[in-house]
């Protein structure tokens, strides 16, 4: 199977590969159940190109993108005059999926009523359009996802039982990002590279502390959440180094605000969460001037290392209350003082964009 879009190397993400490959052969139903962002969109077009039924097509439909009263007429289409408006013979979702595979997404948001029609296309494999009469044959392979518990819902009575079961026939579960931390520097890679690539950027560096910070994160995104704070970071990059800040202000619930001590270095801690931008724009600077031991101008300096002009900089610094003085005293070998940092440095609010194709 081509995994060139499945990016890990962690144990669970190669069980999952494993998973993939032992059902893709055959046309049993796949129920794909994860968190949001895990990718299980993702999984369902791997598991359709390592198949027989790769050379037709892969159709998806998000049960919870369309509203119930018209989701019928998605799935299995209508004959003219099957409604008001219906002025054309429609083709649904399983007909255009004929000879190749199904994706039903969000499939827990199905509703009770139209779950018996669907339990009959999957065992039958046959369905009539809305408002028709005539019965339609078709040969294709259903995967389904959810970020539900549907084992709950059948209990609770919010889904049928033998639907249930007929779409259990091979469940796939995909393990949040938190428990594949072994992944994250590649994922961290791979979108650095394509982001830089699409805002024709050369980052070819990525800050110890930045990926540090990125692989505590719990990402209750997951990788979707992680796709956008490096698409920010990247945006917020001037230079060929990911900026320092890229991972400003990851919400998160279990880090304390910490200090640098004495006779440590900056870049080389853990850092605590900052709790403001300005926190972590003042802590970034500080260890900048760190490195270069207070110098602010010049080709060594903060400024080119910030990739700002030096006039910015020490705008910057005077709206920051930093003091080159200070840094130079606190850079010595005898004396260091206190610098703050955060335990996550991270970008400031973005753009929630769709997901790449990889997980």
């Amino acid at each position: 199977m081509a995994t060139s879009e499945l990016i890990g190397a962690s144990a669970k993400f190669r069980a999952l590969l494993e998973d993939v490959n032992l059902v893709a052969p055959v046309d049993s139903t796949v129920l794909i159940q994860g968190e949001t962002g895990t990718g299980k969109e993702l999984i369902a077009r791997a598991i359709h190109e390592a198949s027989a039924r790769r050379g037709n097509r892969l159709v998806a439909l998000n049960c919870a993108a369309v509203p119930a009263t018209l989701l019928e007429n998605e799935l299995f289409g209508s004959e003219r005059g099957a409604f008001t408006g219906a002025v054309t013979q429609t083709i649904g979702r399983f007909q255009a999926a004929d000879r190749g595979t199904l994706f039903l997404d969000e499939i827990g948001e199905l509703p009770l009523e139209l779950q018996p029609k669907l339990l009959r296309a999957l065992q039958e494999k046959q369905f009539e359009r809305l408002g028709g009469s005539r019965t339609i044959q078709v040969n294709v392979r259903v995967i389904a996802a959810t970020n539900q518990d549907l084992r709950r819902m059948v209990q609770e009575r919010k889904f049928r039982p033998d639907l249930y079961y007929r779409l259990n026939v091979f469940p796939i579960t995909l393990p949040p990002l938190r428990e594949r931390r072994d992944d994250i520097p590649l994922l961290v890679e791979h979108f650095v590279e394509v982001f830089a690539r699409q805002q024709g950027k050369a980052i070819d560096t990525i800050p110890e502390e930045v990926m540090m910070a990125l692989a505590r994160h719990d990402w209750p995104g997951n990788v979707r959440e992680l796709q956008n704070v490096i698409e920010r970071g990247v945006v917020m990059t001037a230079g060929r180094v990911l900026n320092r800040l890229t991972t400003t202000c990851l919400e998160t619930t279990d880090s304390q605000p910490a200090w640098i001590s004495s006779g440590s270095h900056p870049t080389a801690l853990k850092t605590a969460r900052c709790r403001t931008l300005a926190d972590a724009e003042r802590a970034h600077i500080n260890a900048i001037l760190y490195e270069t031991n207070g110098l602010v101008g010049g080709p060594r300096g903060a400024a080119a290392q910030l990739g700002i002009p030096r006039t910015t900089l020490i705008g910057k610094m005077q709206r920051l209350g930093i003091s080159t003085e200070a840094v130079r005293d606190r850079s010595g070998q005898s004396t260091r003082g206190l610098v703050g940092v955060s335990e996550e440095v991270s970008s400031g609010p973005g753009n929630e964009g769709d997901s790449l194709p990889v997980m």
